[in-house]
């Protein structure tokens, strides 16, 4: 299968990119100018205006930061994708910049839909991303038509792009619609590609392609294929080397998986955004040696994208709005970004995520409340008003006999909030969204381990920014991301113990600095 690949990239530009990234920022400035900022973060990426999905092309290139993002510039749902761009020295403080990508080829006149950024071995950048179009040229009643595409900076800001093209066809014989968002990285003297498929059969896979050149590629295999026949495609796929504790080299393939059915607590969401431990040699295929693990337990988290700096594997990942209603929709944006996490191994040899431990810069001050003890069914405000906050909190399980006990975020006078608790009859750390007002509901469980659980300690990181909550469980070995959407008026946080006692050895509030996208 390596005629669809064509010797040089098929350039083939209808509209004029220039007037296209111009209409795109008057769309966006428009959305602007009538947002609503009641659920608009603080501390969180989102754009200016309009619709934000996946992020795209993280890298660290000349002292800047630069995190892209899959942008309907024109409305507050999903539309024709273009590419959003945000910048910065230290990941704290953003700058917006140009709209990157807009569609003005032939094989994207759809969509630029997602991709990455991969630093060569000049130090030049280099962008892949899919382009979209309609199989019957006006929607998708027809299914989707994507190839592979690539461009280059104009410049080392990476404030514009020149496209190169279509560097990879799709063998649509072969292929049932879905062929799309690239990862690109190099083993040895040998660069490689990979990107989610879902094959003639509907089979959620991910095809290995390799090049000496970066232009030139050739299909090498099925890198993977997901064992669960209801899962047709792997969206945004990821596959990088990370070391555990003894030194030695795994690997972790991560991808969305579209189809996977929901059973206890694993696949509540419309589509799952997981992970597998395992094995890569080049030129052979992935072998797992885990099953397929959640990247993140809560209700909105869904197309990560990691990029390694320096040794450090840092990942983003989208909240994604997948279920009406969406309150935010009509406030002129829709969709925000994950904080920025590092992915490591554990001592258990599993995957942890934690924040960039550059996020502690973000504090603005701290009230230190010490320890807590709350009698059964016992509440302690811990502020009246909080709309960005990060709480650091120890439960000490083993002194503690309720049932549930945690935070009441975004509590307002209407009654309603969110509840991020351990429950102990299911042992795991709980978001809630049953009393909210605004918003869909239901609740998400993260589980912990036995070792967790006898430990007898259970360490929190809550981030509460105004329309959203983090939730890190034990340093980031489990996280439950949600969007909260707060009803009007102060928004309180309160310690609460249900059916028992609570003891909390430490409790700290840091008030958080904004970000500069406001």
């Amino acid at each position: 299968m390596t005629d669809f690949t064509p010797e040089t990239p098929v350039l083939t530009p209808i509209r004029d990119h220039a007037a296209e990234l111009a209409k795109a920022e008057a769309g966006v400035a428009e959305m602007a100018a009538k947002r609503n900022n009641r659920w608009y973060p603080k501390y969180h990426i989102a754009s200016n205006g309009g619709w934000i999905n996946d992020p795209n092309g993280l890298c660290f290139y000349k002292g800047l930061w630069h995190v892209f993002y899959q942008l309907h510039p024109y409305g507050t749902q999903w539309g024709p994708m273009h590419w959003g761009h945000v910048s910065s020295t230290d990941m704290l403080s953003w700058k917006r910049e140009p709209i990157m990508f807009a569609p003005s080829l032939e094989q994207e006149k759809d969509g630029v839909f997602s991709g990455s950024a991969v630093i060569d071995d000049n130090g030049d950048l280099r962008f892949y991303y899919t382009g979209h179009r309609w199989a019957n040229g006006h929607d998708n009643t027809g299914g989707d038509w994507q190839v592979q595409m690539t461009a280059l900076p104009d410049n080392d800001e990476l404030t514009s792009a020149t496209k190169q093209g279509m560097i990879i066809d799709c063998p649509t014989d072969k292929v049932d619609h879905h062929y799309r968002d690239p990862k690109v990285w190099k083993t040895g003297d040998t660069w490689y590609m990979t990107f989610g498929v879902s094959s003639a059969d509907k089979r959620g896979q991910m095809w290995l392609f390799s090049s000496k050149d970066m232009v030139r590629w050739e299909y090498e295999r099925v890198l993977f294929q997901h064992p669960d026949p209801d899962v047709f495609m792997l969206e945004c796929p990821d596959f990088f080397p990370i070391k555990d504790k003894d030194g030695n080299e795994k690997w972790v393939i991560g991808f969305s998986a579209m189809g996977s059915k929901p059973s206890g607590f694993m696949n509540r969401n419309v589509s799952n955004a997981g992970y597998m431990i395992g094995t890569w040699e080049p030129g052979g295929e992935f072998k797992p040696e885990t099953e397929f693990r959640l990247w993140d337990c809560g209700h909105n988290y869904y197309a990560p994208q990691s990029f390694n700096v320096e040794g450090r594997q840092i990942v983003y990942g989208w909240m994604s709005p997948f279920v009406q209603p969406i309150p935010m929709e009509d406030d002129g944006w829709c969709g925000q970004l994950t904080l920025p996490r590092e992915i490591t191994l554990g001592d258990d040899g599993d995957v942890v995520t934690a924040p960039v431990a550059e996020m502690e810069g973000l504090r603005e001050d701290t009230l230190d409340h010490g320890s807590i003890t709350l009698d059964m069914d016992g509440e302690q405000i811990i502020a009246d008003d909080a709309e960005a906050v990060e709480i650091e909190m120890t439960i000490d399980l083993a002194a503690s006999t309720a049932e549930r006990a945690g935070l009441k975020i975004h509590a307002t006078e209407d009654g309603a909030y969110t509840y991020v608790a351990y429950d102990d009859q299911i042992g795991r750390v709980v978001v809630d969204r049953q009393a909210m007002a605004n918003g869909d509901r239901g609740y998400r469980a993260a589980p912990l381990t036995d070792a967790e659980l006898a430990s007898g300690k259970l360490d929190l990181r809550v981030f509460v920014d105004r329309g959203s909550v983090e939730v890190y469980v034990n340093g980031g070995h489990q996280v439950l991301s949600s969007y909260s959407y707060a009803s009007e008026g102060p928004r309180a946080i309160k310690l609460v113990a249900e059916a028992g006692s609570l003891k909390v050895d430490s409790l700290k509030l840091h008030h958080m600095k904004s970000i500069g996208l406001e």
